[in-house]
């Protein structure tokens, strides 16, 4: 694999610059043009790429804009023809790291190679001590050691350091909040807010207000402005989960939003601006979508500028044991178990279990393993995994399925209401803010149905 590649219409000079950098032991690709250049940008990774900004097929800044797509840190130096150095100028504004006139200096030319390899070297330190203080100051922790995993990570660390849409993909319970979080806190935004809505959890004619807000008098019941989702997010993460459930009806909204970084609130006719980097994720094929035509084309390509995708827990095979490890110490110094191991016997069930809910279903597991323990070892009878295989406890062994239809859905859905406020508290560790924005409800209303289930206890 090449260290640089050189793009130069012109032979002579190609073979030149070549000559020149394989003396100081580089490795060099060459392209005559930008459509070539463009096809080597989508294959290999380059430290650098050195590119004249007159080229047939295109230009330098296309070849530059291919280059920074691919990954945002590389070094792109520009070459241009004396009297012409306006364009350098407008190159290095759009993310090349240096430039040199014609007829090139080959010493000046090894200089800025030199210093172009220096800051991507820095660039990189400063990646490895962000996570340094993520180790040392408690930012969300992304265990695993799966190739799978640490080329997601490396692809959130490269994206961290850009404000491009990312398109967090990967089935449900993997970990896509939590990987929104982090690359928010890894980015230059961290200092700002990080909102999250879940586009699934919010009725379809509430979506929008709670997204865009609303001025006052706008509906019944608006008795004040209120702002959304996008608005509090300014100079902050605006995190879109399930984006793949967002209503057709709103895709185009959202598209502004993505696009132009504007929208109006709900009654509102003034167009409001925000300073925002838009993260979303998705456990459905939005190319499907997009081709059944419930998902728009346009808003799809504007949010997957950088899409990640996280494998996975059955494809993670090796993660498993150290994932249940850490949660199992979390939960033993919770509820003041110290001590607590996992058996020989219960290991190999964590082995051997598909895991269909991911990494999420194995926290659930393995918390419920460590209150139902009454010894120092976890065994596999309380990791309880048989009943996941058989299909779980019967229904009429969770709810009471006594009565009229109304009265057994009214004791359904108050139970689960119950479990999702209680899941959501847990999640936001106690934090009631949180945990009304993941449940979609106001903090008012979250505080009355903890009044309420406390009365009913």
């Amino acid at each position: 694999m090449a260290d640089i590649l050189v793009v130069e219409d012109k032979a002579s000079l190609r073979t030149v610059l070549r000559k020149t950098l394989e003396a100081r032991r580089y490795s060099v690709d060459e392209a005559e043009d930008a459509y070539a250049a463009r096809k080597a940008l989508q294959s290999i990774r380059y430290l650098v790429v050195l590119t004249d900004l007159r080229l047939p097929a295109g230009s330098g800044f296309d070849v530059l804009r291919a280059a920074l797509e691919v990954d945002p840190q590389m070094a792109v130096v520009v070459m241009t023809a004396f009297g012409t150095v306006d364009d350098a100028v407008q190159a290095m504004k759009d993310g090349a790291a240096d430039f040199l006139t014609k007829p090139v200096d080959t010493d000046h030319l090894l200089l800025i190679l030199e210093r172009a390899l220096e800051r991507r070297r820095l660039l990189a330190d400063y990646v490895i001590l962000k996570e340094e203080y993520q180790s040392r100051f408690g930012l969300p922790r992304i265990l695993g050691e799966d190739a799978g995993l640490k080329e997601a990570l490396l692809a959130l660390q490269r994206a961290a350091s850009t404000d491009a849409t990312v398109l967090l993909l990967g089935e449900s319970g993997t970990g896509k909040e939590l990987m929104a979080r982090a690359l928010h806190q890894l980015s230059a935004r961290s200092k700002g807010p990080f909102v999250a809505i879940n586009c699934a959890a919010i009725p379809e004619n509430l979506l929008e207000n709670e997204l865009f807000g609303h001025e006052k008098g706008a509906f019944t019941g608006a008795g004040a402005r209120k702002q959304g989702r996008a608005e509090l997010a300014h100079r902050g993460t605006l995190f879109l989960d399930e984006i793949g459930d967002l209503p057709l009806s709103l895709q185009g909204k959202l598209l502004r939003l993505v696009q132009e970084r504007q929208f109006e609130r709900v009654g509102g006719v003034q167009t409001l601006s925000v300073d925002l980097r838009v993260v979303a994720a998705t456990n459905r094929d939005l190319k499907a979508e997009v081709a059944a035509k419930t998902f728009r084309e346009d808003l799809y390509f504007r949010l997957s500028v950088l899409p990640i995708e996280i494998p996975p827990l059955r494809r993670r095979r090796r993660d498993i044991l150290p994932l249940a490890e850490a949660f199992l110490e979390r939960y033993a110094r919770e509820l003041n178990r110290s001590g607590l191991t996992f058996s020989e016997e219960a290991r190999q069930a964590l082995l051997e279990h598909s895991w269909p809910g991911n990494v999420r279903e194995l926290q659930n597991c393995i918390e419920r393993a460590a209150i139902f323990c009454d010894r120092t070892e976890v065994g596999p009878q309380h990791l309880r995994l048989t009943e996941a295989f058989d299909g779980g406890p019967r229904l009429e062994d969770v709810l009471d399925l006594s009565g009229t239809l109304s009265e057994v859905s009214r004791r359904a859905a108050a139970r689960a209401e119950e479990e999702a406020v209680r899941i959501a508290l847990r999640e936001a560790e106690g934090d009631r803010n949180r945990a009304a924005e993941r449940l979609g409800i106001s903090l008012s209303t979250l505080s009355r149905r903890l009044r309420s289930d406390r009365a009913d206890g």
